[in-house]
């Protein structure tokens, strides 16, 4: 109980803090220092949430780790001031889907490394047994087994999909309003199409083919690359390199 109390309170500072940045200002800034900073923001929350029932300590380096270092990206990168139609309700609805698709899958991605680091970790155990070597300690002595873990993955990755799925049709919704034509050819819209596509096939070669182990996590670190590059990317590009706006 102790150590979800110690989690809740700075993740209610930072709640407070983006709170502050994101509604209270006068000017609406977002860019890949928030965006960062929000996922991270969700992905703890996230994690919080699921730690309630799934004991998931080996996770929480991993997760508390990243939040602390993107907490205050903000800060040393304040972003651009957005357009005025990006102060709209659809596309902050639209902002708002992208940011839980993002945050749900980068606990998927971290989930997939706990699950790479335990079954390399158990895999030298088995080999090392002879020599004497114990069962897996620390943090990783009370994870589920990696059956569970990868259930619970492709929960995840299933959530995710779908709201991708929406971000992607509120995105083509908000393009058609204020452009004129459903689909604006750029890199986040490239990235974010194949990070789509990379996951959609990833559930269809779980539902059809049985794909697990190895080949799932490679799939999934893969797509949370891609969809990465979709907008935290392009958006380092624009704002850090090019001094540019959406």
């Amino acid at each position: 109980m102790w150590e979800r109390i110690a989690i809740l309170a700075p993740l209610l500072v930072h709640s407070w803090l983006l709170y502050q940045d994101l509604f209270e200002a006068s000017q609406f800034r977002f860019g890949f220092g928030y965006a960062l900073s929000c996922m991270l923001w969700l992905g703890v929350l996230i994690y919080w949430l699921e730690s309630l029932f799934v004991k998931l300590e080996g996770l929480q380096p991993l997760v508390l780790g990243l939040a602390a270092v993107c907490a205050p990206l903000p800060a040393l990168f304040p972003g651009l001031v957005t357009p005025a139609y990006t102060h709209s309700l659809p596309f902050r609805l639209h902002t708002v889907l992208a940011m839980l698709a993002y945050s749900l899958f980068t606990i998927a991605a971290l989930h997939a490394v706990l699950m790479t680091i335990v079954e390399r970790r158990l895999h030298i155990h088995r080999t090392g047994a002879a020599q004497g070597s114990g069962p897996l300690a620390g943090p990783f002595a009370v994870l589920p087994p990696l059956l569970a873990l990868e259930s619970l993955l492709f929960r995840l990755i299933t959530m995710g999909f779908v709201l991708l799925t929406l971000t992607l049709g509120t995105g083509m919704f908000n393009s058609e309003e204020i452009f004129g034509r459903p689909i604006r050819f750029s890199h986040k819209t490239l990235f974010a199409v194949l990070s789509w596509f990379i996951f959609a096939a990833l559930l269809a070669g779980r539902h059809f083919r049985g794909w697990r182990g190895r080949t799932a996590l490679r799939w999934t670190l893969a797509g949370f690359g891609t969809l990465l590059l979709a907008y935290v990317g392009s958006r380092f590009v624009l704002e850090v390199i090019l001094g540019r706006g959406l």
